[in-house]
């Protein structure tokens, strides 16, 4: 059976929203590095922003719409 990669991040992070560090370890970026990629005008920037989720003062990111830009890649 076929497992999505939706499920194999939820299964391995067990949270729908994971944070700027989970996902630059799921991407193989640095925190930082990511950080930058997301505040400019890029294709990258442009293709997570609908994942990015502002809780407080703190950016997570949807596991699905993630999911979604890996499997789109």
């Amino acid at each position: 059976m076929a497992t999505s990669t939706e499920q194999l991040i939820l299964d391995h992070y067990n949270s729908p929203l994971l944070s700027l560090a989970q996902v630059a370890q799921i991407l193989n970026r640095s925190p930082q590095g990511l950080r930058i990629t997301l505040s400019g005008d890029n294709e990258i920037a442009r293709k997570l922003g609908p994942a990015k989720k502002r809780i407080g003062k703190r950016v997570l990111f949807c596991v699905s719409d993630l999911a979604r830009f890996i499997d789109e890649a």
